[in-house]
């Protein structure tokens, strides 16, 4: 079983560095092959500032997102409310949708840069360790517990 795992090691490791994402029209493709988010997201972990840069941008999105929802039902609900019965329209309930539907596009605006930043700086590392020979290291070695093989990235 070792020696298994050691070959699948020797063959993956370069190629597991190599992989490079790219981003169209929202969504992440490696190799020609469409990945989904959470698939991405495992990707970037090798990779500190791009994993950041994804995660907030992932959450500004959630945040955005959930704030233009709420501010649309507030104001589709009052409309309706003011459509079928007899209540003056607009309300408050209006006004406070529309103040939602308006903080969320400052929250919204700055996520897909972020996201296109994280895939760069997950890119130029990989392209860094795919081209450089160095990064990744094995030599057999002895000591006292006995003979191994010693794996550097």
């Amino acid at each position: 079983m070792k020696k298994l795992v050691l070959i699948l090691v020797l063959l993956f490791a370069n190629t597991v560095f190599s992989q490079q994402i790219k981003l169209e029209k929202g969504k992440y493709f490696v190799d020609g092959q469409q990945i989904s988010t959470r698939e991405t997201r495992q990707l970037l972990l090798t990779d500190y500032k791009a994993t950041r840069l994804f995660q907030k941008a992932k959450s500004k999105e959630g945040i955005g997102g959930l704030l233009l929802g709420a501010g649309i039902a507030m104001t589709v609900t009052d409309l309706a409310i003011g459509l079928f019965s007899d209540v003056k329209y607009p309300t408050a309930i209006t006004y406070v949708g529309v103040a939602t539907m308006a903080i969320s596009v400052p929250i919204l605006s700055g996520r897909r840069k972020m996201i296109k930043e994280a895939i760069d700086s997950y890119n130029q590392t990989a392209k860094q360790l795919g081209s450089n020979d160095d990064s990744f290291k094995y030599q057999i070695v002895a000591n006292q517990n006995g003979i191994g093989i010693q794996l550097k990235f």
